[in-house]
Order: C-alpha cells, then structure tokens, then sequence
C-alpha cells in the first residue's frame, strides 16, 4: 500500500461511524465530478472535428478576429 493511502486509513480508524459516513460521502462526490469531467472533455474533443466543418469556412473568416 502507498505511504499516502496508508496514512489516510490510519486517520480514518480514528473517525466516528458519522464521520466516516461524511468521508464516504466526499470521495463519491469527488468520483461524480472527475467523471463528469471527463466526459465533458471526452465529447469536446470528439465534436472538434464535426463542428470544424462548420466553423472554417470562408463565409465565416470575419468572426475568426473576434
């Protein structure tokens, strides 16, 4: 096991059940977040090249100086 990971589980055997439930609360919400992340940047990066059909065309040079 890492020192880190390690040094957390010791800290958590000093929690109460509520707090451990807080704890176990945080580190899914922190696992939502990275995942919608992720998948933000994933459909972003997939949709580049569709939408750069769209967005270079010389009708449309004017708004690249915006």
């Amino acid at each position: 096991m890492q020192p880190q990971v390690q040094h957390m589980v010791e800290k958590l055997e000093h929690l109460s059940p509520d707090r451990l439930a807080e704890v176990d609360n945080f580190i899914d919400f922190l696992q939502q977040r990275d995942q919608g992340n992720r998948l933000r940047r994933d459909f972003a990066h997939l949709s580049e090249a569709a939408f750069a059909k769209l967005w270079n065309n010389d009708e449309d040079a004017i708004y690249d100086q915006l």
